[in-house]
């Protein structure tokens, strides 16, 4: 079915996924990296921008629905990963994208963080990490560490930080990624890889805030302070890193993986890995499970059925639900 202002052809570029807008990110953003590494990511996979659903959190990078060529949906804080569970489930064929920053995601979303962990549905949640609240002036996001303070802050940061990967890995997400703002080309592998795993997906973006962060800048994550300089980002798959579980794993080597994971995960300061942490392929997949349980949804999801006639009158029956309530 043709939809007024979709393109279906193909193959795709990145000015196909471009919804031309004016971005008003301040320079130097890495949400600018971030934007072009996902049309990319689109374009690589041919995906026709009516098939794709792209839900943004709050702050800045809650903009980036409106950025792109596809259907875009601003959230509530803390709850674009509900919103996004909600349409996969109602619309299995959607290529389904969740994205938001550390802040909405880890803070007042991070109860929403954990429990969709425990649900393999087959979706990306990309997160923006740069460890401020860029929108409401450089306060510290749950990713700033404990005493850190940033041009932003007043006072030194009184909590101790997330390590996201880590929490996504305890919480049961089946792939675990990290990339960087900057670096276009990596990052847009990784969200290919994500967007195909046939489960959820996390990716971790580090990036500068050049505007609150002086900490974590473009000139550290190049290891400038160092001696000698030398980048602090390294590649995991570079160093043989494998992330796999496969999907005949036992107990222990799943508990192995997610272990290596873990450990990797850990690493921070003078050295970072990106790249792939973990690829686990043994955990079922939710939609799986939810068929066994209901054989109709594979054959008639939820956004495939008719809820209204063609006068658009309601084709549920609420007589007995109404009959009830008079009598009452």
């Amino acid at each position: 079915m043709e939809i007024p202002g979709m393109t279906t052809k193909h193959p795709y570029t990145e000015k196909d996924y471009d919804a031309g807008y004016a971005v008003d990110w301040c320079p130097g953003c890495g949400d600018y990296g971030v934007q072009r590494a996902l049309a990319g990511a689109l374009a690589v996979l041919g995906l026709p921008p009516h098939r794709v659903a792209l839900f943004g959190g709050i702050g800045c990078s809650g903009k980036i629905p409106y950025n792109l060529n596809v259907y875009g949906i601003h959230t509530l804080h803390g709850r674009v990963l509900p919103f996004a569970f909600g349409a996969k489930l109602a619309n299995p064929e959607l290529t389904v994208i969740a994205a938001g920053g550390d802040g909405d995601g880890l803070g007042i979303g991070a109860g929403h963080f954990v429990n969709s962990g425990r649900r393999n549905l087959d979706l990306t949640y990309i997160l923006f990490n740069n460890s401020v609240y860029g929108l409401t002036k450089g306060q510290p996001s749950p990713t700033l560490g404990l005493g850190r303070q940033t041009r932003g802050m007043q006072r030194k940061n009184l909590q101790q930080s997330i390590n996201p990967l880590i929490l996504a890995a305890a919480s049961g997400y089946t792939w675990i990624g990290r990339g960087y703002a900057y670096d276009k080309n990596q990052l847009q592998d990784l969200m290919v890889q994500a967007i195909q795993h046939p489960g959820l997906a996390y990716l971790d973006i580090l990036q500068p805030c050049p505007k609150y962060n002086d900490l974590q800048t473009k000139d550290w994550y190049a290891g400038k302070d160092l001696s000698p300089p030398r980048s602090r980002l390294y590649s995991l798959q570079e160093e043989g890193y494998d992330p796999l579980i496969s999907e005949d794993a036992g107990e222990d080597q799943v508990k192995a993986g997610i272990t290596a994971c873990m450990e990797e995960a850990f690493k921070w300061g003078d050295l970072i890995p990106t790249g792939v942490f973990l690829k686990n392929l043994a955990q079922p997949r939710y939609l799986d499970l939810v068929a066994g349980q209901i054989p109709a949804y594979s054959s008639t999801p939820l956004a495939s059925r008719l809820i209204a006639d063609a006068e658009g009158r309601s084709l549920a029956d609420l007589s007995r639900i109404f009959s009830k309530l008079n009598a009452g």
